[in-house]
């Protein structure tokens, strides 16, 4: 057959493309298979560059964005997180191009680039989606200046996780800051507050009533001024909120929490609510029945190391409500095997679950979900659990199980009984898996790995932090193509890492903390292999040298994140000079 007879239009081939990266969520693998294809051929160039929607920017990227807009002419979403420099200069030549812009991500930053984002909003005014989370020094005019210039938003991301009341001195300004976006931002459908500690029932009350089509809703992290009476009245204002996330509310966590008839009642007033997003709070059983009762569409569930409900609440609610796809009962400490195979026939529809920390489950509610959940593609995690305990059981278990081959992530981390016969039978079920985390289980061997990975050959990320029982020197990891490594906390040595390297020149993350054999002779062997790579950890490699790591900076460009041996390195002035470079220090 000819090429003439064998071609194929654009669009049929724009097709292909998007099949072969459909179940990627990583943004950066995504563009690292359509880079490999737009390899192949100036068609396939020009068809790859159609479909690169976002652009990550670097230091070294900025004097190559004329050429980088003129080629992916279809851009909807930038990010300059990782750009060290003057962030108000960048914008400010951004925005001379003609872009069609929706979304921009400004996060983690000492000052919030007020200038530059005028400038910007002056000739890119299709932004719909502003995300500034993690600005250090924020103050109220910062918000004004957003309400100003772009109006037209629906998602706006203010968090500032894990930055407490000190470092957050215009908290109070910030009050006002937040009612004129409410007033102002009339299209606004999502809203990140976490945080923000200065927000009480007021201010929550005027931004459920001011945005009419305000949908999903983030707030935690130490808010002293919520009461329980306040969220519950809010909720009364904005009955199409479609999302809540909740989060660590130390204050309502031990004033009942979640638990008073009055928020009951506002809850399931909600009646296109389709997801609970909850984690460290009080709830009841009550709540669970009265939002079974009401038959509320919830598509996602999580009641992350939330307390005191029971496996009746629970059963209630799933027994109702038998469209969840995405269910988290991280340390339900209640659940038993029998438990999660009786849920299991309501979750038709599941598509990932997590039920780490809960304790009694062994292998056998891995069974149960798997023969009936056939939905069940994305993620099971069921880290700290009792893994391993009911070897009797495995072998007749394993003989009723379907095989999923749809399964991408299987996550066993911190289950120390598991054995190389679990391992494998795991394996043998989930053939397709892209994620395999086995990170402190210490009783599995090389052997066991070695036939994990030829037979689930399409594993891209594989954690075996602290499995100290895996001899490296003797794997082989000729028949993947990984590009998440994790060996942190183990034996490896410079010879072990050379021969895993060879046969992984694809990788992009490498993690090799508190790898104490690892020394310079190590490193180089990274540089030289492994040609893509874009982040390693060396954090306690404490015979790999400093100048080394200057050298990788140097000498592998693709690298954008090195975490050194050591916290005291490299001198603040130092780790600026390298991040001009486009490589993070940290």
């Amino acid at each position: 057959m000819t090429a003439t007879q064998f071609y194929l239009p654009d669009d049929c081939w724009e097709s292909v493309f998007k099949f072969l990266g459909d179940g990627i969520e990583d943004d950066n693998s995504r563009h690292h298979h359509l880079k490999s294809v737009s390899l192949v051929s100036k068609q396939f160039f020009f068809i790859t560059n159609c479909l690169q929607f976002s652009l990550n920017v670097y230091n070294p990227t900025r004097p190559f964005l004329h050429y980088l807009f003129k080629r992916f002419t279809n851009l909807t979403s930038i990010n300059l997180t990782c750009f060290r420099g003057d962030l108000d200069a960048l914008l400010s030549q951004i925005s001379c191009f003609r872009l069609n812009l929706t979304s921009l991500n400004i996060s983690d930053r000492p000052a919030f680039p007020a200038d530059g984002l005028r400038a910007f909003s002056q000739k890119i005014t299709t932004l719909t989606s502003l995300t500034c989370s993690k600005i250090y020094s924020i103050s109220k005019f910062d918000l004004f200046l957003i309400s100003e210039c772009f109006p037209l938003l629906e998602e706006l991301d203010l968090s500032n996780h894990g930055i407490y009341p000190s470092y957050l001195p215009n908290g109070g300004s910030l009050h006002h800051g937040v009612e004129t976006l409410s007033l102002v931002l009339f299209k606004l459908r999502k809203i990140n507050l976490t945080g923000h500690y200065y927000i009480k029932d007021e201010l929550l009350h005027h931004l459920f009533k001011n945005c009419k089509h305000l949908q999903e809703i983030i707030i935690s992290d130490l808010i002293p001024g919520l009461t329980k009476a306040g969220i519950a009245s809010s909720l009364r204002e904005r009955p199409t909120l479609r999302s809540l996330s909740f989060y660590r509310f130390q204050k309502l966590y031990y004033d009942v929490g979640f638990t008073s008839q009055h928020f009951i009642d506002s809850l399931v007033s909600l009646k296109g609510l389709t997801c609970i997003d909850w984690s460290h709070l009080q709830i009841s059983d009550e709540l669970l029945y009265s939002i079974a009762r009401e038959g509320l569409p919830l598509t996602r569930l999580v009641l992350q190391k939330c307390t005191g409900y029971s496996y009746d609440g629970i059963f209630s609610l799933l027994s109702k409500c038998q469209c969840i796809q995405h269910l988290d009962l991280q340390k339900a400490e209640f659940l038993n095997d029998q438990h999660v195979a009786e849920l299991s026939l309501f979750l038709g529809k599941l598509v990932s679950i997590n039920l780490s920390e809960c304790r009694w489950l062994t292998n056998s509610a891995l069974f149960a979900l798997i023969r009936k959940c056939p939905s069940l593609v994305n993620v099971i995690k069921m880290h700290s659990i009792s893994m391993g305990r009911n070897e009797v059981e495995n072998s007749n278990s394993l003989m009723d199980c379907v095989v999923n081959h749809q399964l991408k992530s299987l996550r066993l981390g911190f289950n120390p009984r598991l054995r190389d016969e679990d391992i494998n039978m795991f394996a043998s079920i989930f053939s397709n898996l892209q994620l395999l985390d086995l990170r402190f289980c210490k009783n599995i061997s090389e052997e066991c790995i070695g036939q994990v990975l030829s037979r689930c050959y399409k594993i891209r990320h594989l954690n075996l932090c602290c499995c100290t029982g895996v001899n490296l020197h003797r794997l082989n990891f000729e028949f993947v193509k990984l590009e998440v490594l994790n060996l942190s906390c183990t034996s490896i040595d410079d010879e072990a890492l050379y021969m895993i390297l060879k046969n992984c020149c694809g990788l992009l993350q490498l993690f090799l903390q508190n790898c104490k054999h690892i020394t310079d002779k190590g490193v180089m062997h990274v540089i030289k292999y492994c040609t893509q790579l874009k982040e390693i950890n060396l954090r306690d490699c404490h015979k790999v040298a400093a100048d080394v790591v200057v050298s990788m900076v140097f000498l592998r460009p693709s690298l954008r994140k090195i975490t050194s041996p050591s916290y005291s390195n490299f001198s603040d002035i130092e780790k600026k000079h390298l991040s001009y470079h486009g490589c993070h220090v940290c």
